[in-house]
């Protein structure tokens, strides 16, 4: 009989202030869909770094006029050397073959450029990929028939510093945004009990423990957080299916990026349920607590 009570009390306070209880759930829908978006962000970036890293290779560019007594040093030091795990040596003819590969899109650009132009260099995959900067160390440009040693480490910094930096704003807007939605939970759940406090007055004089009297306001609350944290996770599979598995699909396909499984967002979405009903229900706690007197 008492949960019919207070489950009773939830619905009559739900109805009772439909419009911010509305508000309430747009506002903890986005913060929640936003940290999902973060999470899943976070996620990619992992995979990107297992993906990229692993494939670095630095370049090291031979000067015109290399001698074969100096290749054949840079080699040694190469064979020589704790942080290299294997390289090819490349010639002219091979570089201009690998180049017409690459930008076999690009015809115009291939027919301007000479089979000679593109110069000899040792392609090297290192144990470690992040110490790349050792090789560039023990290569200095324009020594011993080395014209440039160029990695592909620096690209991939500044790819995932940007990816990062998405990442970080999402997670900045979305604490905002769960700011803005613990502010409303307070101000709605201040208005609720105002508007009930004769009931809760009455029942306290029959002897209702003021735990009792609070219950049905946290689990409004904490209702309006659970629905807002499903229509996150709805968010979340309507942008995999609409953008990611369609708009994306290529550069995903190709490699290029690591595919959004269902695995993933079945992962966070028990953390974003959590995190809306807890949030909630200990927003509308300290609320009760300091502002209101059931």
């Amino acid at each position: 009989m008492r949960v019919n009570f207070v489950l009773s009390e939830v619905a009559t306070g739900l109805r009772r202030n439909l419009t911010m209880t509305v508000a309430m759930i747009l506002t903890t829908a986005i913060s929640l869909g936003l940290m999902g978006t973060g999470l899943l962000i976070a996620g990619m970036i992992s995979d990107m770094k297992e993906i990229y890293y692993d494939k670095v290779q630095v370049s090291i560019f031979l000067a015109e006029g290399v001698t074969e007594e100096q290749r054949l040093a840079i080699e040694t030091k190469l064979d020589a050397s704790s942080e290299v795990k294997s390289y090819i040596y490349e010639n002219k003819d091979e570089a201009y073959e690998r180049f017409q590969q690459q930008f076999s899109q690009q015809p115009e650009l291939v027919q301007n450029t000479p089979p000679d132009a593109l110069p000899e260099s040792f392609r090297v995959e290192l144990i470690n990929p992040e110490r790349y900067p050792v090789i560039a160390e023990q290569f200095p440009n324009g020594e011993n028939g080395v014209d440039q040693v160029r990695d592909e480490g620096d690209f991939l910094d500044r790819l995932f510093s940007l990816l990062n930096g998405a990442r970080n704003a999402t997670i900045a807007v979305a604490v905002v945004q769960a700011l803005a939605a613990l502010l409303l939970i307070s101000n709605t759940i201040q208005l609720a009990a105002f508007n009930r406090r004769n009931e809760t007055n009455i029942m306290r004089l029959v002897g209702a423990s003021r735990w009792y009297t609070q219950l049905p306001f946290i689990l409004e609350a904490a209702v309006a957080g659970l629905i807002g944290a499903l229509l996150a996770v709805g968010g979340l599979v309507l942008t995999k299916i609409l953008f990611v598995d369609r708009t994306l699909s290529g550069p995903i396909k190709a490699g290029i990026i690591p595919p959004v499984d269902w695995g993933q967002i079945a992962l966070i979405s028990p953390i974003i349920a959590a995190a809306g009903v807890g949030l909630a229900g200990v927003a509308a706690y300290v609320t009760l607590r300091l502002y209101v007197r059931l």
